[in-house]
């Protein structure tokens, strides 16, 4: 009972990084129909520059507390956001009207540019995030029905749950959420209607890339260690995830996250860490073949 409640935990954690990756997938998806292979790298960068902000405010400056890690944590979204504004102004918006396969060729040119800028500018090793960090989020372990759960692990599952809770709230609650919804069913009918249906796209390469940013500073943080392909893996989980849960499907994608990373700690913890990937991707297809479009279904409109 012990073991199974540990993998649990452990897969919640794992699945809210898949969760929030995700989000950015299926919401491009949705309002542009468009896959966006970019996205994983998107991610790799809020991990490098969130060593880079946590080196300077805590290891030169000596802040600490949990203020200061929030502080982080919207700096780095800022300017991942920001990256994310200019990368859909030059790279996808002069081929929206060039058909489905340009966009994706510029998703992939794309997704090189920044790896391999990454790794020019912070080098191809293993890139270690400090011992000082635990400053911020101490060491501190608890024991729950044999079954041990961390500081870290709490942080980061509230931090997901906030940004997710936040996300959906903002998509179904709010002006700007219900244009969103408006644009993803079909953007002619959006323009007569009076919405700046480039400026959605804008909210979503800000909003998709920002928690992108999020997810990487907390694999970071909880791993240690990042590298410059660590969005090339996490990528395909999350694109993995947002599929399982319903592609286009903002719920879908944060579900399908979860699900994904229990599954992964299930099979780490009961059959081998080298079957995790497959038995992840097995399931993935049997609950395809079962139901084509995923767990919550695909958004998606006919148009008559």
């Amino acid at each position: 009972m012990g073991q199974l409640l540990q993998q649990l935990i452990n897969g919640l954690t794992i699945g809210s990084f898949y969760a929030l990756i995700a989000l950015g997938y299926t919401m491009v998806y949705g309002v542009l129909k468009l896959i966006n292979f970019a996205h994983g790298d998107m991610f790799m960068l809020g991990a490098y520059l969130g060593l880079v902000t946590l080196m300077g405010f805590v290891v030169n400056l000596g802040m600490a507390g949990l203020p200061f890690l929030i502080l982080i944590f919207l700096i780095v979204m800022a300017v991942v956001a920001g990256v994310g504004i200019v990368l859909e102004r030059v790279a996808y918006r002069p081929l929206y009207r060039a058909g489905r396969l340009p966009p994706v060729i510029s998703a992939l040119g794309a997704a090189i540019f920044i790896q391999n800028g990454v790794m020019l500018l912070y080098g191809a090793r293993y890139r270690t995030y400090p011992e000082e960090f635990k400053v911020i989020i101490p060491d501190t372990i608890w024991e729950i029905a044999g079954a041990r759960i961390s500081l870290i692990q709490i942080v980061m599952l509230v931090i997901a749950a906030l940004l997710m809770v936040g996300l959906y709230s903002f998509v179904q609650y709010t002006r700007v959420g219900t244009a969103m919804r408006a644009v993803a069913l079909d953007h002619d009918t959006a323009r007569l209607m009076g919405i700046d249906v480039y400026g959605i796209i804008r909210v979503v390469f800000l909003i998709g890339p920002a928690l992108g940013a999020a997810g990487g500073i907390m694999v970071g943080l909880y791993y240690g260690r990042i590298y410059f392909t660590l969005g090339w893996g996490y990528g395909i989980k999350a694109f993995t995830a947002a599929i399982l849960g319903g592609i286009g499907n903002i719920p879908g994608a944060m579900i399908g996250g979860l699900i994904l990373g229990v599954i992964e700690a299930l099979a780490t913890g009961f059959v081998s860490d080298a079957w995790k990937n497959a038995i992840a991707f097995f399931v993935l297809v049997l609950i395809l073949i079962i139901r084509p479009t995923g767990l919550l279904g695909e958004r998606v409109v006919e148009k008559l």
